[in-house]
C-alpha cells in the first residue's frame, strides 16, 4: 500500500509516520512545505490512500487561509482526479469549520472540495473535525495550550492564564492516530467522523494537573496517571522534559544499618521504597494493625521473621535476590528482616498506605523476644 501524507512534518504527521512504520506500512511518501509540487503529483499518481494533514492556522494575513487550506486542497483534489482512480482521502479538518471566521471558512471550503471529489470519483473521503489535539511532539506557543503549559512548566517558565474557567475540549494524539490507522485495516464509508474520547475540562484544571506532575518530583506524590485524561496529559508533559532533566534525585536516609529511600507515593495505593542492609543487620521489629507491605529481595539473602502479637506463634521465610518471591507482612504479626548473607541486602518495599507520622500504625516489637 502506497500511503501519501501531506503535512508530514507537522505534529499529527510525525505521529502518523511513526505508527504507520510500526504497523508495517513502509511505502510512505511524506510531503512537507519543502517538497516540490511535482513531487506531490508523482506521489499521488500511485497513491492507495492520502492522509491530508497539511494546512495553516496562523498565516501572516487572511489570504493565507484561502491559499494554505482551501486552495491547496483544491489542487490536491485535481491531482487525485487526474489519476482516474477512487483514491481514499483522510482529512484533518477542524471544529472551527462550523464557525464563520476566516480559518473556519477555509477549512469548510477544503471539506467541500474533498466532498466534490468524493462524489465525482466515487472515492471514500473521511473528514475529521478535530478539536484541540494534544500529545507528544506538539508545538508550544503556537495553537495548543496544553503544549505551551507542558513546555513552560517543564522548564520552570511562567504561564499566562487569562481565564482559568475557560472550557477546553481535548482529543489525544494517540486516539487520533488510532482512528486514522484503523481506516487502513477496516475500510469504511466516507463522511464525517469523530475521534473519541473527547475530554471536557477547563484551562485552569489542565494547568493545575500539569503543575502537579512537575511538583511530584519533590513531593514524591504522583497523581492518578493510569487512565483517561491524566494519563494522556502525563505522557504529554514528560515528552516536553528536556534531556538534561530526564533524571532526578530523591532523598536517601542512611544509618549504620544501611540506607532507606522512598521512591514514589500515591494518593490511595500506598508508596514504593527500597532499603539496604549490611551483612548481619536486622531491620524492622514492629507490627501493624492495618498497614500491609510487600517485600521483594533484589540482591542478597534475607531471612524474614514473624511472631504473632497475641499467641506468640512463629514463622520464618528465607529469600534470595533474583527469586522473584514476594514476602507479605500480615496485620497482627511482628516482623523483621535480617541480612544473613555475606553481601549487601537490597530489598524493594511496597506499603499499602503512605506513611503518616501522626498515625504511623507501626508498633515496636521484637520478633526474637
Amino acid at each position: 500500500m502506497h500511503v501519501v501524507i501531506t503535512g508530514a512534518d507537522g505534529f499529527i504527521g510525525k505521529n502518523l509516520r511513526v505508527r504507520l512504520g510500526e504497523a508495517g506500512h513502509h511505502d510512505v511518501s511524506s510531503h512537507t512545505r519543502n517538497s516540490s509540487a511535482q513531487a506531490l503529483v508523482d506521489a499521488v499518481r500511485d497513491a492507495d490512500v492520502v492522509f491530508h494533514l497539511a494546512g495553516v492556522n496562523r498565516p501572516p494575513d487572511e489570504a493565507g487561509y484561502e491559499t494554505g487550506n482551501a486552495g491547496f486542497t483544491r489542487d490536491l483534489c485535481a491531482m487525485l482526479s487526474a489519476t482516474g482512480r477512487p483514491v481514499p482521502v483522510v482529512f484533518t479538518s477542524s471544529t472551527q469549520a462550523a464557525l464563520d471566521n476566516p480559518y473556519g471558512r477555509s477549512k469548510r471550503a477544503a471539506e467541500d472540495a474533498l466532498l466534490a471529489y468524493a462524489e465525482t470519483a466515487g472515492a471514500a473521503v473521511h473528514l475529521f473535525r478535530l478539536t484541540n489535539v494534544f500529545g507528544k511532539w506538539s508545538r508550544p506557543n503556537y495553537n495548543s495550550a496544553v503544549a505551551t503549559f507542558c513546555h513552560n512548566v517543564a522548564r520552570g517558565l511562567p504561564v499566562a492564564i487569562h481565564d482559568p474557567g475557560a472550557p477546553l475540549r481535548l482529543v489525544y494524539i494517540d486516539d487520533v492516530i488510532d482512528a486514522f490507522v484503523g481506516l487502513l485495516d477496516r475500510p469504511m464509508a466516507g463522511g464525517f467522523h469523530e475521534v473519541r474520547p473527547v475530554y471536557e475540562t477547563t484551562v485552569g484544571e489542565v494547568h493545575e494537573v500539569i503543575h502537579g506532575f512537575a511538583a511530584s518530583r519533590g513531593t514524591l506524590m504522583t497523581d492518578r496517571v493510569g487512565a483517561g485524561l491524566p494519563r494522556a496529559l502525563h505522557a504529554t508533559y514528560l515528552s516536553f522534559v528536556p534531556p538534561e532533566a530526564f533524571a532526578y534525585t530523591v532523598p536517601a536516609h542512611g544509618d549504620p544499618r544501611g540506607t532507606f529511600v522512598e521512591m514514589l507515593k500515591t494518593h490511595d495505593s500506598g508508596q514504593f521504597s527500597y532499603f539496604t542492609a549490611h551483612p548481619g543487620v536486622t531491620r524492622g521489629g514492629h507490627y501493624h494493625h492495618t498497614k500491609t507491605e510487600k517485600f521483594l529481595v533484589v540482591a542478597g539473602t534475607a531471612r524474614f521473621g514473624f511472631r504473632h502479637v497475641v499467641t506468640g506463634e512463629r514463622a520464618e521465610v528465607t529469600v534470595q535476590g533474583g527469586e522473584g518471591r514476594i514476602v507479605e507482612t500480615v496485620p497482627g504479626w511482628a516482623h523483621d528482616v535480617t541480612n544473613i548473607g555475606g553481601d549487601e541486602l537490597v530489598c524493594m518495599l511496597w506499603a499499602n498506605e503512605v506513611f503518616d507520622r501522626a498515625k504511623p500504625d507501626t508498633m515496636a516489637m521484637k520478633v526474637d523476644a
